[in-house]
């Protein structure tokens, strides 16, 4: 059902002081976020924002989405981090390209937070170049396809129960047609995990390798059509970018929530720091770059819901919004001072958690990119 922007965010704002909040600083020191989270977040129906009630979804928008993975990402960088690979990179995914059996048997599970979702797309050799360099092959047989080779850097790909992994199922030659998507869980047989990789931030949000051998991929397990995988891979990408921009916005407004209150207790020569003008022109650019980032954002997102979707602008988003939180970090550092510095401060996580959105969904190198060809190509009416 329709819910009113206000009161949707003060849902999942209360949900996430009471189970998310209180574990992130556990979440970040144990490395592993607990596994009956996502389940409780499933029973509060926020794990399917964009998939219709039906199918144990929420029917709502992108907009919608964008302010759960800000509230979620407020309260743990790490949590808002799975779960917008769980819900729009894996699942939303999944329910726009899935036939209506595969739709059946994944779709309700990832809503109510019993199956754990990931895509697997990059590889050692594969990364901003992954349909060129893609060697991750599976090969057609009678009714299977046999894939080896190695897929990386998979967030929640050691928890997760539905793995959307990208192959090469033709000659390279043939380009964009060329690659083709899988629906991957335990029911395949031939490939393994490999143990968890140690990362500088978002810590709790398991990350991967995936290693294919002589692995047997049922046919039924085809996501959409046979080679037109670059096609899926491409249009979940622009969702992709609009919504990761909405974890830097929850990391900048938790390292604003942290500063405010110091400068206000904190006291120098007398008098509380936040009296100070250079204070106080620090917190008015962390203020400004927040506010930034959510106007850009938000109104992406209604761009989106209007069925007006921008590239450009998704990537934009992106991009300044993975900037700004690395720099409202190091500022909410410099504000804390000393404090700030120690490895077990909060503005210390918010800055190992903001840089992975400097690379994670294409790098702001390739943003960059992409925004200058999608406006060298765009009509000059568009202006």
């Amino acid at each position: 059902m329709p819910i009113d922007i206000v009161e949707f965010r003060k849902q999942v704002r209360d949900f996430c002081d009471q189970e998310v909040y209180p574990i992130a600083e556990n979440i970040d020191k144990e490395d592993t976020i607990p596994s009956g989270l996502w389940e409780k977040i499933g029973s509060v129906g926020l794990l399917g924002i964009t998939i219709p009630e039906n199918y144990g979804g929420r029917g709502l928008d992108y907009l919608h989405h964008v302010i759960a993975i800000e509230e979620f990402s407020r309260a743990s960088g790490t949590v808002g981090f799975s779960y917008a690979d769980h819900s729009n990179i894996c699942l939303h995914n999944i329910f726009v390209h899935a036939n209506e059996e595969q739709r059946k048997k994944y779709v309700p599970q990832l809503c109510s937070g019993e199956y754990l979702g990931a895509l697997s797309m990059s590889e050692p050799c594969a990364g901003s170049d992954v349909v060129g360099s893609m060697s991750c092959m599976a090969e057609k047989h009678n009714g299977y396809w046999l894939a080896n080779g190695t897929k990386k850097w998979t967030t929640n790909g050691n928890s997760a129960d539905v793995i959307i992994v990208y192959m090469r199922t033709a000659d390279k030659t043939k380009g964009s047609h060329s690659i083709s998507a899988f629906l991957l869980d335990d029911s395949v047989t031939g490939w393994e995990r490999s143990e968890k990789l140690d990362k500088l931030g978002m810590r709790g949000a398991d990350n991967c390798e995936l290693y294919f051998n002589d692995c047997k991929i049922p046919q039924e397990h085809l996501l959409g059509v046979e080679n037109e995988g670059v096609r899926i891979l491409m249009s979940g990408l622009d969702s992709e970018r609009l919504l990761l921009s909405a974890g830097p916005i929850g990391l900048m407004q938790a390292a604003l929530d942290l500063v405010l209150p110091y400068v206000r207790e904190r006291e120098q020569f007398g008098k509380p720091i936040g009296q100070f003008e250079l204070m106080q022109a620090k917190i008015a650019e962390m203020y400004t770059s927040l506010q930034t980032a959510r106007a850009f954002t938000y109104r992406t997102a209604e761009a989106f819901d209007n069925d007006k979707p921008s590239r450009a602008d998704a990537a934009a988003c992106a991009l300044y919004a993975s900037r700004a939180a690395v720099q409202v970090s190091l500022e909410a550092i410099q504000a804390l001072g000393g404090i700030g510095y120690m490895n077990d401060s909060l503005a210390s996580r918010l800055l190992r958690d903001s840089k992975i959105y400097e690379i994670g969904g294409g790098t702001n190198e390739i943003r960059k990119m992409l925004i200058g060809r999608e406006l060298f190509q765009r009509d000059p009416e568009y202006f």
